[in-house]
């Protein structure tokens, strides 16, 4: 029986060899190698068969020059920009899968001819309206994909939808950044085609109206801005009052809510505005603190209790809060703007719009990706009889969605994070090799293009190792702070 054993398993691993040598060659091999590399000098322009320069092993110099040098805590700061755009994905794929839970056929053959009908109708209108504006082809296209598509949604129902929303997932990544570098052309672009007509139409209507109606909705915007804030703190505080939200949480909260508030004097130089406004906001969220001060000294079971709740409000409600803030200064500055003439950005080649318009390219590549998948499965695994008795006790749709549905979508969200937060910091070289080179001005550079330009761009071999092992201990440390805490929350 021992030696039959033995032949079981030696055959088992006989099949099992090609993969093992596989991993072993392909992966912990250059692991291991790319750890050792790091404390050396090797640079291939120094070390090649045409010099003859011993390599030498110098430490954790690498480490420290890295760690010293300005370009790297801006590639850092670039790769955490672009992960801004998380929370936005996360929130777009739960409501795409929300929106895709119910079935949307249209049984009733009469209602369906009707619906069809208007489709048809609308369609027709469409066309005749873009055939009076210069707008290319594409356009044509646009609006009859879209008819047929719904058309088919009423005959096949949630599947056609389904299909089609995750169709787009199977397109070869770097087809697709082809596919976006046209549509973001500044000339012949269907994006500026769309938008430039647009534009056209807000510059006459703008032009006549003085500068002071621009301030006064910079002035709203700030206002809601500020409303946004109080309504954040005064969730947290209810939380916090009510035992819900340990010290961990909230100082994580003010932490996020206060983040884009010291970004206020790199968009609004410290003007009498930049100054009152920063000084506003800043008494709106610590002034909150300092009122209600005797809720906030209640103590929790633990310090970290509701951490995963107040993460994902406070994250979400500082995306909302750089939004607001991005608007304000666009009509602070919309007079000069009109004055000079509205005109679309060069959407990838202007330094402070290759972010965003890489950022908005991955939020429409997020709705329909595995995360939205992953969002349907686990909302057909939750209790409908929850949610009737939600709806028996008098809840609204919010309310049952945040105190029943939420909570059940904890483990697949706190999965989801986990895997978005990896992506998004060893992320960004294919489409910064695609449609940038990492620029205007290395404003598309993330780490892991760094490390490519390093180590095969520039040969400094070395050099990227040690980066590459930095970037692995933020990921590690990131991940492990999100396991610590996530996984608590999921289990609670």
């Amino acid at each position: 029986m021992i030696n039959k054993n033995k032949s079981d398993t030696l055959r088992g691993l006989a099949f099992l060899s090609p993969n093992i040598l596989g991993f072993l060659t392909f992966t912990i091999f250059p692991l291991a190698f790319s750890i050792v590399m790091a404390f050396s000098n090797w640079n291939l322009s120094l070390h090649n068969m045409f010099k003859e320069e011993s390599l030498q092993w110098i430490g954790f110099d690498n480490f420290a020059n890295l760690l010293n040098t300005d370009e790297f805590w801006k590639y850092l700061k670039n790769t955490l920009f672009f992960m801004m755009g998380i929370p936005l994905s996360i929130a777009g794929s739960l409501f795409a899968a929300m929106l895709l839970n119910s079935d949307l056929q249209v049984k009733d053959k009469k209602l369906r001819t009707h619906f069809i009908i208007v489709t048809l109708v609308i369609m027709g209108v469409s066309v005749a309206c873009i055939s009076g504006v210069d707008v290319s082809p594409f356009f044509y296209l646009i609006t009859l994909l879209i008819g047929l598509f719904f058309i088919g949604g009423l005959f096949g129902g949630i599947s056609v939808y389904r299909t089609l929303f995750y169709m787009p997932h199977f397109t070869a990544g770097v087809a697709t950044f082809i596919l976006w570098k046209k549509i973001f052309n500044p000339e012949t672009g269907p994006l500026t085609q769309f938008l430039q007509p647009i534009l056209n139409g807000i510059h006459s209507v703008a032009e006549p109206l003085p500068d002071s109606v621009f301030y006064f909705l910079m002035g709203l915007t700030y206002l809601f801005l500020g409303f946004v804030l109080y309504k954040g703190v005064n969730i947290i505080r209810k939380w916090r009052e009510d035992e819900e939200l340990g010290l961990g949480g909230l100082v994580l909260s003010f932490v996020f809510l206060s983040i884009p508030i010291f970004c206020i004097p790199s968009w609004i130089q410290w003007s009498n505005l930049g100054t009152a406004l920063t000084i506003a906001l800043f008494l709106i969220v610590f002034g909150s603190l300092l009122i209600g001060w005797n809720s906030f000294k209640t103590d929790a079971k633990s310090w970290d209790d509701g951490l995963g709740n107040a993460v994902m409000l406070s994250m979400g409600l500082m995306v909302l809060e750089f939004v607001l803030l991005g608007f304000g200064e666009l009509m602070y500055n919309f007079p000069e703007m009109v004055a000079q003439g509205l005109n679309t950005p060069n959407w990838l080649t202007e330094y402070h719009w290759a972010k965003p318009s890489i950022m908005f390219m991955g939020f429409w590549a997020s709705i329909g990706s595995n995360q939205m998948l992953l969002f349907l499965a686990a909302l057909s695994a939750v209790s409908p009889e929850l949610t009737e008795a939600a709806e028996i006790d008098g809840a609204n749709n919010f309310q049952k969605f945040w105190n029943v549905t939420w909570p059940q979508l904890a483990p697949v969200t706190f999965f989801i994070m986990i895997m978005a937060v990896i992506h998004g910091m060893q992320g960004g070289f294919e489409v910064a090799k695609a449609m940038t080179n990492g620029g205007p001005a290395g404003a598309t550079t993330t780490l892991e293009y760094y490390v490519y330009e390093e180590g095969f761009g520039g040969g400094r071999l070395a050099y990227a190792s040690a980066l590459s092992w930095i970037l692995f201990c933020i990921i590690f440390a990131i991940t492990l702070f999100q396991w610590r805490f996530g996984n608590r929350y999921v289990n609670d």
